[in-house]
Formats: structure tokens, sequence, C-alpha cells
């Protein structure tokens, strides 16, 4: 389980609201970073790594739980910064490799495609390839984590959550608590995002982190399906 958990809220522009990230400390004194949020609060997530210590080199890990720019906006220059490696599922990689989060993803809104990199930032130097792709059941030990990776697509297709040993289950933005526990409003598969929470009920959950929302207890999502 990680040591501590610090959680990052970060603005979203124009008053969209908010986005966690979560900085895990782990065993051997590093961290572990999962999402980053957009590359407009780059400023004041800086500040709050700075602000739990974690300094440039001890950053071990940078995962994504998907290609969101509101959560992948600081992901190059993270590993510019720190040198530090980011990992992601390969369904969602090139979302951040080619700033397209809508690549893979059913026909959606011209609007919101035209509108996503404007409002994100999501310019070339927020683009790279990931340098590890996590699949279903990797271990995470090797950077300091007793979780595993668990893929639980719905939200898009290369959606990944980070599960503790502790049941603590970190699952980006397939669930939100954002007025109570729920699916997230945003589904691109709801037939794979149902599949994604029958496996979560076999793996049993403790404390559900959420993208957008605070923290929960599993037993409190209340699904209509």
């Amino acid at each position: 389980m990680p040591q501590k958990i610090h959680t990052i809220t970060l603005p979203l522009p124009l008053g969209m609201g908010s986005v966690n990230c979560y900085l895990l400390e782990t065993a051997g004194g590093g961290w572990v970073l999962i999402d980053t949020g957009p590359a407009s609060a780059r400023p004041a997530l800086e500040r709050e790594l700075e602000r739990a210590g974690c300094a440039a080199g001890s950053l071990r890990l940078v995962l994504l739980t998907h290609g969101d720019f509101d959560h992948t906006g600081s992901a190059a220059h993270l590993r510019a910064r720190h040198g530090v490696k980011i990992a992601m599922h390969a369904g969602d990689s090139l979302m951040l490799e080619r700033g397209d989060m809508f690549y893979n993803r059913k026909q959606g809104s011209r609007l919101l495609r035209a509108a996503a990199p404007v409002l994100f930032g999501f310019g070339k130097a927020n683009r790279c390839a990931p340098d590890l792709l996590l699949e279903d059941g990797a271990s995470l030990a090797e950077f300091g984590l007793e979780a595993a990776v668990v893929h639980i697509p719905g939200h898009s297709l290369g959606s990944i959550g980070v599960l503790a040993e502790d049941g603590s289950l970190f699952c980006g933005d397939l669930l939100e608590n954002v007025k109570s526990p729920a699916l997230n409003s945003i589904m691109d598969d709801l037939a794979a995002a149902r599949a994604s929470i029958e496996k979560l009920a076999r793996l049993r959950p403790g404390t559900i982190y959420p993208g957008h929302g605070s923290a929960f207890p599993y037993s409190r999502l209340d699904l209509p399906f």
C-alpha cells in the first residue's frame, strides 16, 4: 500500500470544475504520480509536488489512467524535468502521442473535438510517446508500490486503474463523486463500462479515489444496472 496518499486537486479551464491527481509515497521513499492534470494548471501541480517533498529525482513513475488532456497535460513536462518514465495503457497511448483524445473514440461532437485542444492547451510540447505500456494485472512493485494495474475501459478504450494491496482503487474517470458516487457522466462505451463495474465487484475494492470528486467507500456506489 502507499505510505501516504496526497490528493492534488487542480482547476480546469473556464471554471469547468476540477480534476484529481494522486501523489503516492512509496516504501522506498520515492513517489508515484497518478495523472498530471491539464497543462493550464502546471504551476499549481509543481507547487503541490514541492509542498509534499517530491523533489526532482525522487519521482519514480507518472502513471496516466487514460489519455484525456485534463489528465495528461503535464506528463511530457514532468518527464523532461524529473527524468521520470510515463506509463499508460496501449489503448490510449496515441492520445498522448498525437495530441488527439478522440482518435480511438466513437464519433462525438465536432464542436468538442475542435474545442478540446484549445481549452486544454495540448500543443506539440505536451505530446510524447509513453515509455511503458501497462497491461491488466501488471505489478507496480518495481516502482515501490504494492499495487496492480486494472484495465477498466468504458470512459475510454485504454482506461486503467491502480488497485493497492489495501483495497484502495485509483479509478481515473470510470467513476466520479461530484454530487454522489456514480459512473462518470461521460462514457464512450457503456457496455464496456458495465463489464468494468462487474470486474470491480469481483475485486472488492475498499476506498475509491476518482478523477473527479472526493474519495468514497466502494460500498456507497449505487448504479442503475
